[in-house]
C-alpha cells in the first residue's frame, strides 16, 4: 500500500456508492473505497453522497481504523426546492446567488470518485435511474472537477442517445476502470479509438478490499451454529429480487428457469442427500412486505420444509453490516449466493463459490478469480439443469477451493495495486 503525502487538506467526494440503501454491496463498496482513500490519504477530507437530507457527519470503525466523513443527500425528486435535487444542484450553476451545499462540495473537490453502484451506469434500469446516474457526472465535468470512474460496468444501452452521453463521459473522465475484462471490453467498444491505456483500465471490484469483521455481541446460536458441527456448512444468499414474485421475475429477467423452484428443490435436496447444515444469508435489508427482501424470501423458504427440517436451517436474522455479513460467510465450507457482492464476499475469503446469476456482469467478476465456469444463468438453464449444476457445484467444492486459491492472492494485490491508482490519481498533477 502507497501513501500519499500531502501538506493541507484535500477534499475527495464519492458518488454512486450510498451507505444507507440496505443493499450491502453497495455499503461494500462505499466502505471499501473511503477505507482504500483513507488509509492512503490519512489528510483527507471524505464527503459521500447518499440518500439523506442535507449535511451531516459519519464515523466509520474498521478494526483500528476509524474514518470520519461528512455525508450529503442527492436524489432525483421532483421537488426541485429542495437543496438535495439534481434540479437545485443544476439550477445553482444557472443562477447567480443560489447556493447549493452539494454543488459546493463537488466544486471545491481535489476528485470526485463515481462508482454508479458498480453497476448502474446503464439505461437498462429506465430514464430516471439513467439521469440519476449520469447527471451528477455531468454536473463534475461542467465544473472542470477531476472525475474518476471506479471499477464498475458500463452499459448495455439500448437507446443510441443515452449511449451517446455515456462516450461523453467516458472520454471526459479523469481516468476510468472496468471491474472485470468484460466490463473493460464494453468501455473499449464505447471510447473506440479514444481508449488511452493510461487512463482506461482493466480492474477489479473495490470490495475484493472490503475488511471483515467479527460482529460484536454476536447470537448464541449462531456461534454455536457455526462452531459446534463437524459436518460441512452451506452458505446460501436466496435474492428476493427474482425469489418473491417468480412469474414477474421470468418476464422482466427473460428467466427460462423458476428460481423459487430452484432453490427450493436444492435446499430440499441438500438436507436429503448430504449431511450438512444450511446457512440462510440475506444481503439486502428491505423492509419486510418490500419486493428485495431477501430476509422475506428466506422466509418464505423455510416454511416449505417439514419442522424436523428447518432444524439444520439456520436464517441470519441479525442485521448485520458488509464487514460483519462478510466474517459470517468467510465460515462456511461452500456458499452460493445470488446478490453478486455476497459472493465477493466469499470468493474475497477464499470459500468455494457457486452464483445463480441472471446478469451478465457475474461472469466477469468469476473470471477474474479464474471461477468462469460457476456461473450459472437461469436464462439460460432450465429449472432441473440448474439446480443439477449448482449441486454437481457443491459435490465438486474441494477442487473449486483449491482453484480459487491459486488464483486469489493475485487479486487481492491487484486490488490493492488498483487503490493505490486509484488515489494516486486523486492527487497528482
Amino acid at each position: 500500500m502507497t501513501t500519499v503525502s500531502l501538506h493541507t487538506m484535500t477534499r475527495i467526494s464519492l458518488l454512486g456508492a450510498a451507505p444507507d440503501t440496505g443493499n450491502l454491496g453497495v455499503n461494500a463498496l462505499s466502505r471499501s473505497t473511503m477505507l482504500g482513500i483513507a488509509r492512503r490519504i490519512p489528510e483527507a477530507e471524505i464527503c459521500i453522497f447518499d440518500n439523506g437530507r442535507g449535511l451531516r457527519q459519519g464515523v466509520y470503525q474498521a478494526g483500528r481504523d476509524t474514518v470520519a466523513y461528512r455525508l450529503c443527500g442527492l436524489s432525483n425528486s421532483r421537488r426541485f426546492y429542495r437543496p438535495e435535487s439534481l434540479a437545485h444542484m443544476r439550477l445553482s450553476t444557472l443562477l447567480p446567488g443560489l447556493s447549493n451545499p452539494g454543488m459546493d462540495l463537488l466544486s471545491s473537490s481535489q476528485a470526485v470518485l463515481d462508482i454508479s453502484g458498480g453497476d448502474s451506469f446503464t439505461d437498462l434500469y429506465g430514464p430516471k435511474r439513467f439521469s440519476l446516474i449520469t447527471a451528477p457526472k455531468q454536473l463534475v465535468l461542467e465544473k472542470k472537477r477531476r472525475l474518476i470512474l471506479l471499477p464498475q460496468t458500463y452499459g448495455p444501452f439500448r437507446s443510441p442517445a443515452r449511449r451517446k452521453i455515456a462516450e461523453d463521459i467516458l472520454r471526459r473522465s479523469h481516468r476510468a476502470w472496468a471491474r472485470d475484462r468484460d466490463s473493460f471490453e464494453r468501455m473499449a467498444e464505447l471510447l473506440g479509438s479514444d481508449l488511452d491505456p493510461t487512463r482506461h483500465k482493466c480492474g477489479v471490484d473495490v470490495a475484493f478490499l472490503l475488511p471483515t469483521t467479527q460482529p460484536a455481541g454476536m447470537d448464541a446460536g449462531l456461534i454455536s451454529w457455526l462452531n459446534d458441527s463437524p459436518h460441512d456448512l452451506i452458505g446460501l444468499n436466496i435474492s428476493g429480487l427474482i425469489y418473491n414474485s417468480p412469474h414477474e421475475a421470468i418476464q422482466r429477467y427473460g428467466l427460462k428457469a423458476d428460481y423459487r423452484a430452484t432453490v427450493q428443490t436444492l435446499l430440499k435436496r441438500f438436507l436429503r442427500e448430504t449431511d450438512a447444515r444450511i446457512l440462510l444469508v440475506p444481503h439486502v435489508h428491505a423492509p419486510s412486505g418490500h419486493p428485495e427482501s431477501d430476509r422475506d424470501a428466506c422466509r418464505h423458504l423455510l416454511q416449505t420444509l417439514a419442522p424436523t427440517d428447518r432444524e439444520r436451517v439456520y436464517l441470519l436474522e441479525d442485521r448485520l453490516d458488509e464487514s460483519g455479513i462478510k466474517w459470517v460467510i468467510a465460515q462456511v465450507d461452500w456458499f452460493c449466493g445470488t446478490r453478486m457482492h455476497a459472493t465477493i464476499a466469499a470468493l474475497s475469503s477464499g470459500v468455494p463459490t457457486t452464483t445463480i446469476s441472471y446478469s451478465d456482469k457475474a461472469v466477469g467478476v468469476f473470471d477474474s478469480c479464474g471461477q468462469r465456469s460457476e456461473v450459472f444463468d437461469p436464462r439460460q438453464l432450465d429449472t432441473v439443469t440448474l439446480s443439477e449444476n449448482v449441486f454437481d457445484a457443491f459435490q465438486r467444492r474441494d477442487r473449486i477451493k483449491q482453484s480459487l486459491q491459486q488464483k486469489l492472492p493475485d487479486v487481492l494485490a491487484q486490488a490493492t495495486r488498483q487503490m493505490d491508482e486509484i488515489a494516486e490519481s486523486c492527487v497528482s498533477a
